[in-house]
């Protein structure tokens, strides 16, 4: 569902967090960043950075990233090469180090996290905005427990209900954030696709048409339906979430799911060509209120 020098593609093998936790990814991002300026206005090489706190030239690469927790000692090593000698200025950074080694509430849930995801669910907890577009079935924030629990069964049908409890669990966790004191403005568009394809029973249709129109109405909350009337439309390529951030020092992000990765994309010119579709899904889809109606009218016919 996706921002700085470069965040770029991140795999399941290339994780921006070691260890469960994640921790908090923002603050990671933004104290990497604010160390690489300060390495490149000092002329300083990553490899003689990293000889300085003891380290390869690839650590230096990946903190600077914010792939990596910090740890105090380095930072401080770090600030005295590049010469920042003003403690208040010093003690901002460590005290950033220091927050972005706290794992965030998805720790507990690392168990049926993928390492790839955590790193989404921190940018998404981060977000001020939320754009996406999904064609395969309702988003997961968008989604009722039952809903949840009927999609999480499909894609995986031969884990034990534990696991798919904690993970439709986790999804509920997530929608919290909308509901929250800092909840980000989201601007959803779903493919009629998504709401004709039917998870679970009746029922359990019946009562996601309804919570979405629910939630429709809530201020932060935008909600559009592409109608298959509309025929083929900006959205060919597939499922996508662009998150923007209050940190002026981070960019935009793009975040497109694979089956066993993600990638999240940052760079300005492939940002923009996913700004340039979601505008104009936003622009060809019928407006929240005509979309209410839509979604009425589906679920007259459930």
């Amino acid at each position: 569902m996706t921002r700085m020098g470069r965040v770029g593609v991140v795999t399941a093998a290339e994780s921006w967090a070691e260890g469960p936790g994640g921790g908090s990814v923002v603050r990671r991002i933004l104290l990497g960043s604010q160390l690489r300026r300060l390495r490149e206005s000092r002329g300083i090489t990553r490899e003689a950075a990293g000889y300085s706190i003891r380290a390869s030239e690839s650590k230096i690469s990946r903190m600077e990233l914010g792939r990596v927790s910090f740890k105090a000692r380095d930072v401080e090593d770090l600030l005295t090469l590049y010469g920042v000698a003003d403690e208040a200025e010093r003690q901002a950074l460590l005290g950033l180090a220091k927050e972005a080694n706290v794992a965030g509430w998805w720790h507990s849930y690392s168990d049926v996290l993928p390492g790839w995801f955590q790193t989404y669910v921190g940018l998404e907890a981060a977000a001020s905005h939320i754009r996406l577009y999904e064609v395969q079935f309702v988003h997961g924030l968008l989604q009722t427990e039952s809903y949840a629990h009927a999609v999480v069964a499909r894609g995986m049908p031969n884990a034990p209900r534990e696991e798919i409890d904690r993970r439709v669990a986790l999804r509920l966790e997530r929608q919290k954030l909308l509901v929250s004191e800092r909840a980000p403005r989201l601007h959803a568009i779903l493919d009629e696709a998504a709401l004709r394809r039917p998870y679970g029973d009746r029922a359990v249709m019946q009562g996601q048409l309804r919570h979405l129109i629910e939630i429709s109405e809530q201020p932060n909350v935008t909600l559009q339906i592409m109608p298959f009337s509309f025929g083929g439309h900006a959205g060919e390529s597939g499922a996508f979430a662009m998150l923007r951030f209050p940190e002026s020092d981070l960019s935009d992000i793009v975040y497109l799911e694979q089956l066993t990765s993600a990638l999240y994309l940052d760079k300005r010119e492939e940002v923009a060509q996913y700004e340039k579709v979601m505008t104009r899904l936003e622009e060809d889809s019928p407006d929240a209120a005509e979309s209410r109606d839509l979604l009425r009218g589906l679920l007259q016919l459930t």
